[in-house]
């Protein structure tokens, strides 16, 4: 008798200190929702939301100021690289013209830092992504603002191979898709990174470098050898094999560009939930998330995976004025909100919505590649 008390007492324990954890993430979602999505001094992003008003016309003036505002307000507030956010202004914005010097700085002012760690401790917890992307933030800026390959960019792919696994890839959380979702992913941006840094590639003789040329081949061997865990990293498979050469065929590239497209849904958009299973993402943490949207059976089309399609399948030669191609731009300058963003619903919670930023970059650099000017 006195057993069974004691473990009724624990389990009744048990259920209070879970249900005080569900509380405080209820609050902390609902206050989340009402708080500025970024802010920085006088500047204060609204909170992303889907019922937010669409324009009439494009500006790509108010989407280039949201990556700017954003961007500075990360670098600022937080000091770190994430993905969804300075690494991916890093790793876009170079692409739409000049950028201001402010976030180079930062990464590089973190490389310094990063290069001055114990190795250990860059393989654990977010610092293997925040290795990668900042080396393919670098390599993005030399190729596209200097026309060369900078000294910091070599250190920040050096260390960034350090790094690297025996498997050929990298650590992960693997919980917060699709950014730090899974090896496979994190595994793409380290080879575009390579493929992109200018003249890299042709150093690998170079006998200083005798280190590194076989963890690029490890690499190589292992994006080739390894299924992709979804559509959405085929995606990101077909995107690094059109800059890092050695991973795909004539044949695979056009498989995975019909993939894509045969994604493309009857409003000329694309969306990122067609491209996994939600026991897909990462561990499969936000499938109960996901199976509970509302729309689970039919999703909306989103910022984030019309211009991710467009920007792949433009890379990968389909011509601007493909009829798909039209149609997906079509969507674009249709669903542009009020702030200049284009809505993409998080797959992780319901509360910053973070995704709404590459949502909103990978619309631009597409819009760019087909018919617009550069952002400046």
């Amino acid at each position: 008798m006195v057993t069974d008390l004691a473990n009724g007492d624990r389990v009744l324990a048990s259920r209070m200190r879970w249900l005080a954890i569900l509380f405080s993430l209820l609050a902390t979602s609902a206050s989340s929702a009402d708080q500025p999505q970024y802010t920085l001094g006088d500047v204060h992003i609204p909170p992303a939301t889907a019922d937010e008003p669409v324009r009439n016309a494009v500006s790509l003036e108010l989407a280039g100021r949201y990556l700017e505002q954003g961007a500075l307000a990360w670098n600022t507030g937080r000091k770190c690289i994430s993905c969804h956010t300075n690494g991916t202004y890093m790793a876009i914005r170079p692409s739409l013209g000049r950028p201001p010097d402010d976030t180079r700085q930062f990464f590089v002012s973190t490389l310094n830092v990063m290069l001055g760690e114990e190795k250990e401790s860059l393989t654990r917890s977010t610092r293997p992504a925040q290795a990668i992307y900042l080396a393919a933030g670098l390599a993005e800026w030399d190729a596209h603002v200097t026309k060369s390959l900078s000294p910091e960019t070599e250190q920040a792919i050096a260390l960034m191979l350090d790094i690297q696994t025996d498997q050929g890839s990298w650590g992960t959380l693997d919980c917060w898709p699709p950014y730090e979702s899974d090896a496979f992913h994190e595994a793409t941006v380290a080879a575009t990174a390579i493929g992109t840094a200018p003249g890299w590639l042709d150093r690998l003789s170079d006998p200083k470098n005798e280190k590194l040329a076989p963890k690029v081949e490890l690499l190589r061997t292992y994006l080739r050898t390894t299924t992709p865990p979804h559509d959405y990293g085929r995606t990101l498979l077909l995107w690094s094999s059109l800059r890092f050469s050695g991973l795909l065929d004539d044949a695979q590239q056009h498989a995975l560009r019909e993939m894509l497209l045969k994604h493309q849904r009857d409003d000329g958009g694309w969306s990122i939930r067609t491209f996994a299973a939600p026991e897909a993402w990462g561990r499969g943490n936000r499938a109960e998330k996901l199976r509970a949207e509302p729309d689970f059976a039919t999703p909306a089309s989103d910022g984030h995976m019309t211009g991710l399609a467009i920007v792949v399948l433009r890379e990968a030669g389909l011509p601007a004025n493909d009829p798909r191609v039209q149609k997906g731009l079509a969507w674009l300058k249709s669903n542009q909100r009020e702030s200049g963003r284009w809505w993409t619903r998080s797959l992780n919670t319901d509360s910053w919505h973070f995704i709404t930023y590459s949502g909103t970059a990978f619309p631009l650099l597409a819009l760019q590649m087909c018919e617009s000017p550069a952002v400046q």
